[in-house]
């Protein structure tokens, strides 16, 4: 039997290569507009980050998130971001 070919995607906290189902989306849309994507679905750019308050504090300080979009990203989706780690 086949083995299923695994997405893998890099974090860009710890950037470690992690399944995408591990990860957290962040997606910048067609429109301009930034928002997190839970479902990994959304049309744009994403970027992912690891469901660890470590790796999404290491990707702020860096702007890692916000070279990868090429946007800057307004506080309010770190925020919903940690709600979602801290939720997990």
């Amino acid at each position: 039997m086949k083995t299923k070919k695994i997405p893998m995607r890099m974090c860009n906290g710890c950037m470690e290569m992690k399944p995408k189902k591990e990860l957290i989306r962040v997606v910048k849309s067609p429109e301009g507009e930034v928002s997190v994507d839970l479902t990994g679905k959304k049309s744009g750019r994403g970027a992912y980050v690891c469901k660890n308050i470590e790796c999404l504090e290491k990707a702020f300080k860096a702007k890692r998130l916000n070279k990868n979009l090429e946007t800057n990203i307004d506080e309010t989706i770190y925020s919903r971001l940690r709600e979602e780690i801290i939720n997990e």
